[in-house]
């Protein structure tokens, strides 16, 4: 039998969850389990989704200000970030051109800055301590043959450890066509989850079941839709 917990999280404000996978894996798919009132999705390259269901509140900023702004600002208590890796995609395409020399080193510099900031941010600057921000990237496979984050560049690692800054960091798969979820890494990846969050290495690919189980784990309520409230 699972087990319950009642935890009490001290001195934090929002909660980053990196979700990672290869290209058609299913992380903008996992989406469609939520209720079209229940997040705020923020498309950073305004690409269609992947199923018929439309949410309600769409954003379309690579900005990080801007994002921390429309967290802030929302009564919602569900963010995606999909993709975060166009955030450093963008902000590589716009200055590249230009920088040379040591100028480049400080475009990788602004970067990692950007990517660093972000994650801290919502755990610093996000006023409510139940908001959950799932901040989506594609994977990569290093030297080692270790998949992890998809960045700009090898010097971008060097200096940021982005899942090193999270307690969550679930890895999206697809075998044969079937979608999942990793939950606890095999010795090949980053994935990491808190002991007894989720029963199995392996769940469905479905965000919003992700989602109640963090809350669940935490102490934290969840969404009720209205036919919920009205029952």
């Amino acid at each position: 039998m699972k087990k319950k917990h009642c935890h009490i999280k001290e001195d934090t404000m929002g909660l980053p969850v990196l979700i990672y996978g290869k290209s058609g894996s299913g992380k903008s798919r996992s989406l469609k389990f939520f209720d079209e009132n229940e997040i705020v999705l923020l498309n950073t390259e305004r690409k269609e989704l992947p199923f018929r269901k439309r949410f309600r509140k769409t954003g379309a900023s690579d900005d990080i200000n801007q994002i921390i702004t429309t967290i802030n600002k929302n009564p919602e208590k569900v963010y995606v970030i999909d993709d975060a890796g166009y955030i450093m995609t963008h902000l590589f395409m716009s200055q590249h051109r230009n920088k040379k020399g040591n100028a480049s080193f400080e475009m990788y510099d602004d970067i990692a800055d950007a990517m660093y900031g972000l994650v801290k941010r919502i755990k610093t600057d996000v006023t409510d301590p139940d908001k959950i921000v799932y901040i989506m990237f594609h994977e990569d496979t290093d030297d080692f043959g270790i998949s992890r984050l998809r960045t700009i560049g090898k010097q971008l690692d060097r200096k940021v450890c982005l899942e090193g800054m999270v307690t969550i960091c679930i890895r999206c798969m697809s075998e044969n066509g079937n979608h999942f979820f990793r939950t606890v890494t095999d010795g090949s990846d980053i994935t990491k989850t808190p002991e007894d969050m989720f029963e199995a290495p392996e769940i469905e690919n479905n965000l919003k079941l992700v989602d109640d189980t963090i809350r669940d784990f935490y102490g934290w309520e969840k969404y009720k839709s209205k036919e919920d409230k009205q029952s």
